[in-house]
């Protein structure tokens, strides 16, 4: 278990939802990964990030897919892109990522409550 933090700490990651509007391969990444761009609505726009997601998920079948994500990290530089919000996921048992999206549609830009 980790450490308890307290809820104002949490309260300050920002995650949100939004849909990928674009998705291509990332060969220049070292791990296999997609780069993504994800439009989280009017206050925040569109993000782009890498994601090591390529055991679950084509480019193709992404695009209008909705995903969790942080969008106040500071952007990170990943080999030649920028990523600038940090698409969230699970490892399922081999270790391959699942995203994290509603079940259901929600709003672009909608804060996890």
């Amino acid at each position: 278990m980790s450490d308890q933090i307290e809820f104002d700490q949490f309260m300050a990651v920002d995650i949100r939802v939004g849909t990928i509007t674009r998705a291509e391969d990332f060969p220049e990444a070292r791990k296999p990964a997609i780069k993504l761009w994800v439009d989280f609505g009017g206050e925040i726009g569109e993000r782009k990030s890498s994601a090591q997601i390529k055991v679950h998920y084509t480019p193709e079948a992404l695009v209008g897919k909705q995903v969790i994500g942080v969008v106040n990290f500071p952007p990170r530089q990943i080999g030649p892109v920028m990523s600038e919000v940090l698409v969230l996921g699970l490892h399922d048992e081999g270790g391959g990522v699942v995203l994290l999206s509603p079940d259901k549609p929600v709003p672009n830009g909608e804060r996890m409550c």
